[in-house]
């Protein structure tokens, strides 16, 4: 059962990616009532997307275990005994949202009976900006104890959507994105330029060559300059979203080489933005975090302000403008009204806006029993949908295992590890290489 006080909590994050790993582990910490002595113990959940080594290290977010699992593990780590956890936090897609949500629900089901139970607190949100399937991701989180919302702005709009559908709205929570943070800016010397790369967006060979072309041409046109091109994750490499093509692979090809001020980089996207001086992306949350420090940034309308982009988000921020305004010297100045509302508090407040989850945390806590998880969907208001994103968990329409699935007590032996590693590496050769042709010659 959850500790009965807030001086030791215990934390579980269960993530999917680099990304929702780095989100996760931070936010557990930022809700962590403030004379909390928190035990952080990370679960990745195995798939295509599941970080390496490398991409951990980059996070550079520490944890006090951290182990691969399925989510039938996982599931089943929460309902033994001697797991005693007061927070768990669900850093995942929308879909695997839902399925834990569900499978919580029924383990504890199990474990405690039906009812209130001595269960943890069931904390979830996005890893940024909300740009696309705002209801269908909603209400794929609804059921979370707190829906952290990472803005005013968000706040609102999840709200509106609960409301709409007649689903409770009372779990969501204004925060913050938890990994803002740093010095202010100052100007660096020598004066540097970074690209925020993004693994999907854009997402065709045409035009990521033409935005890494512009970016080459900034960086002959200003050779006093250093330009960086920051980079998620290297070839073969999985994120949060599917990337296609490697910005590594289109330099091998720029005519005449790379210029001597023109770099690739890799690392702590905090550390990149300490030695930046103009922050450049199509619509990455380091825009976010570049606008948190004050730095110059600027959201691309080279490709359109289109919301297949994600840089319609940022339409009255006052940060949209062309390479072509950049190349000529502009120098765009952020609305301080829309920053406000994008939980970026520029203006100090960022200590702050975690408060009312770590209020809300505290208060859960303090009833020792919480009601039943209830999500908006059932098998009764979603009967076509619900049991089909169940399954792709190895889980049955009430949340229960579904007969075969992976067993939590036993480690994969060295076949199965043998052929987990080949059909990861067949899965990205065929993202990145097999794809693309195939739908190269559909166009033909």
């Amino acid at each position: 059962m959850p500790a009965s006080t807030t001086k030791s909590l215990r934390v579980a994050v269960l993530a999917d990616s680099d990304t929702r790993w780095k989100w996760g582990a931070l936010t557990a910490n930022r809700i962590a009532p403030a004379d909390s002595d928190i035990r952080l113990d990370g679960y990745l959940l195995r798939g295509r997307a599941t970080p390496t080594a490398r991409q951990l290290e980059e996070v550079g977010v520490r944890a006090d275990s951290l182990r691969e699992v399925t989510a039938v593990e996982f599931l089943r780590e929460m309902s033994r005994e001697e797991t005693t956890y007061d927070v768990v936090v669900l850093s995942l897609v929308g879909g695997a949202v839902q399925a834990m949500l569900h499978g919580l629900s029924y383990q504890w089901r199990e474990r405690f009976g039906p009812g209130r139970s001595e269960r943890p607190v069931v904390v979830t949100g996005y890893v940024g900006v909300v740009y696309e399937k705002l209801a269908d991701g909603l209400l794929l989180r609804h059921g979370a104890d707190l829906v952290l919302a990472n803005s005013r702005q968000d706040a609102e709009r999840f709200t509106a959507v609960y409301e709409g559908v007649g689903a409770d709205a009372s779990s969501v929570t204004e925060v913050a994105l938890p990994f803002l943070g740093g010095d202010a800016y100052t100007e660096n010397d020598p004066y540097t330029v970074v690209f925020a790369a993004q693994p999907s967006v854009p997402e065709s060979r045409k035009d990521r060559t033409y935005l890494l072309n512009r970016l080459v041409k900034h960086a002959r046109l200003h050779p006093d300059c250093e330009v960086l091109l920051k980079l998620r994750s290297k070839p073969g490499e999985h994120t949060t979203h599917i990337e296609e093509q490697p910005y590594q692979r289109l330099a091998e090809r720029i005519p005449g080489g790379l210029p001597a001020n023109f770099r690739l980089v890799y690392g702590h996207m905090g550390e990149v933005l300490d030695r930046t001086d103009l922050l450049v992306t199509i619509s990455s949350t380091a825009a976010l975090e570049s606008l948190h420090r004050r730095i110059p940034t600027v959201v691309l309308t080279d490709l359109g302000v289109r919301e297949s982009l994600g840089n319609h988000h940022f339409v009255g921020s006052g940060c949209l403008a062309s390479w072509d305004q950049l190349d000529a010297g502009h120098r765009p100045l952020p609305d301080e009204q829309w920053v406000a509302r994008q939980g970026v508090a520029a203006d100090g407040s960022y200590e702050t806006a975690f408060d009312a989850a770590r209020e809300r945390i505290a208060k859960l806590l303090g009833r020792g029993e919480l009601p039943a998880l209830t999500p908006y969907y059932t098998p009764a208001t979603a009967p076509g949908y619900l049991p089909g994103i169940l399954a792709r968990h190895h889980l049955g329409p009430d949340g229960s295992p579904l007969p075969g699935a992976p067993d939590a007590d036993k480690e994969p032996g060295p076949v199965r590890q043998i052929v987990r590693r080949a059909a990861r590496g067949a899965y990205r050769h065929g993202v990145q290489r097999v794809a693309p042709v195939i739908r190269r010659m559909g166009e033909l």
